[in-house]
């Protein structure tokens, strides 16, 4: 039992207190309907429990369509009654006494889990929480470092918070995180990718490939160097559009339309189709490398924008705190040799006066230094929301062609015009031969599965609109992944 639990009364989740969270969480208009009336709980999505002093979870399944859920700052034990909660996407138990990750099994939307401040011993059971991005779980009782590996099964994890564990104070900490979850962003509060590099540098410095060797980093090493090379196309969304793999994998397991490719006329056309559909997929290969340029450079400039303010409002900061120092110095030598109390009063009255004027001068920059980051993260959101945008719209085809630089004539919708018009020539083909094989007019060395094949016209046809149809959807396939890769960055 909690040592709080001495002069206050720990609650659990009931029908009341439900209804009031409901209240509060509701807009005014809202607010008033389910004071006099029940309110359909379906419709609420997110909900707040901060402070309420409670020990259980319990009476949330009316709530199912919740989406945020805040159960911060209570006296909480165990991790439980959420199994209703599937849409969950954002959960917050900081603050609590709870001691073993469990309960949380159903919650498989989840994306941001806040276990900051708990009595939490070991990282288990988050086997399902596949979609989780942000993970707090500073400030508990996380002694072995290795028990950090077990994220690595969370594919989707970019930004941990480890801070206050025993274990941060190890050697290498960060590097052996950092080793073992290379897809993190960001590690308790900073950006992974400069302070590990910087640290790395000084490690190697320093006779430090058998520390690097030990921490697994030569691997990751090596996985870095890859993506900046080779895998380059990956983080920029156009993979398999260089070169003929879009095009040969439209035309994987053909089956029976396969044979058609023997007819007269049709084994012309692919010859030619292919190099026209080869050449759209490299535009958009080149295009999309061109993209990714344009985003790096963006969030280059922000970061190179975000640590100039910082470092601007640090200066600021120590020259100020230095100031206030050599004055405080100064005063506290005048104490020292005054020879009377009225002398001394007035110092110190003084030197009040002078702290207060120290936390004015100091929060004055730390609202400037907001301003200022506010500014930058929406000239930030506006640049990357043009630039996606207009990516996407670019490979959509959504804009006519001749708006375009060459490079873009060739989108999406362009590879499924090449699609269209070679099933319109091989049926075309296709006909002909029907009519043909019909009138008897068909060489001798026709070979006899194809004659076969012939027999039936709905036959045919199916087989060159199934075969068309299949390709699409590949086509469709591709363009969906890169714009959801687009979306999801």
């Amino acid at each position: 039992m909690s040592q709080f639990f001495n002069n206050v009364e720990p609650n659990i989740i009931d029908d009341e207190m439900l209804q009031k969270a409901i209240e509060e969480k509701c807009p005014e208009d809202l607010g008033d309907i389910a004071r006099k009336e029940s309110i359909n709980v379906k419709v609420v999505t997110e909900l707040q429990f901060s402070f309420k002093k409670i020990l259980q979870i319990d009476n949330l399944w009316p709530v199912e369509n919740l989406t945020k859920l805040q159960l911060d700052n209570n006296f909480i034990e165990k991790i439980e009654g959420l199994e209703s909660l599937v849409h969950l996407v954002w959960l917050d138990l900081s603050f609590n006494n709870i001691e073993v990750i469990e309960g949380l099994d159903t919650l498989v939307k989840l994306q941001d889990l806040s276990l900051y401040n708990n009595r939490i011993s070991k990282i288990e059971h988050m086997d399902t929480l596949q979609e989780l991005q942000i993970f707090s779980i500073g400030r508990n009782n996380l002694t072995i470092l290795e028990d950090v590996v077990y994220l690595r099964r969370l594919k989707s994890l970019r930004t941990l918070n480890l801070s206050g564990n025993p274990f941060c104070s190890k050697e290498h900490y960060r590097l052996f995180v950092v080793a073992h979850l290379p897809s993190l962003v960001y590690l308790d509060f900073k950006l992974v990718r400069n302070s590990m590099v910087r640290f790395l540098h000084s490690l190697i410095g320093k006779s430090g490939s058998s520390i690097l060797q030990s921490l697994g980093f030569v691997a990751l090493g090596a996985g870095s160097l890859q993506k900046s090379g080779s895998q380059k196309h990956t983080t920029a969304f156009v993979e398999y559009l260089n070169g003929s793999f879009l095009f040969d994998s439209l035309h994987e397991e053909d089956g029976e339309a396969a044979k058609l490719a023997s007819l007269p006329g049709v084994e012309d056309l692919l010859q030619a189709y292919p190099s026209w559909f080869v050449s759209v997929c490299e535009n958009l290969y080149n295009y999309g490398l061109e993209e990714y340029e344009k985003r790096e450079a963006e969030v280059s400039k922000f970061y190179k924008r975000f640590h100039e303010i910082l470092a601007v409002n640090q200066q600021e900061s120590k020259r100020i705190i230095s100031d206030f120092r050599s004055q405080n110095q100064k005063r506290l030598d005048e104490l020292y040799q005054a020879g009377s109390g009225e002398i001394a009063e007035s110092t110190r009255a003084q030197g009040k006066e002078e702290i207060h004027q120290l936390w004015d001068a100091l929060m004055t920059l730390e609202a400037l230094v907001s301003n200022d980051l506010e500014e930058l993260l929406q000239d930030f959101k506006r640049s990357i929301d043009v630039i996606a945008s207009t990516f996407t719209e670019n490979i959509q085809g959504i804009y006519p062609f001749h708006t375009f630089s060459s490079t873009m004539f060739c989108t999406f919708s362009q590879c499924r015009v090449l699609e269209n018009q070679h099933r319109e020539k091989v049926m075309e083909i296709a006909m002909a031969t029907l009519k043909k094989v019909g009138l008897y007019e068909v060489e001798e060395d026709f070979p006899d599965d194809l004659r076969k094949l012939f027999e039936d016209k709905n036959t045919v046809v199916n087989i060159i609109n199934m075969s068309h149809s299949i390709r699409l959807r590949k086509i469709d396939k591709r363009e969906s992944d890169m714009l959801s890769n687009i979306y999801q960055w």
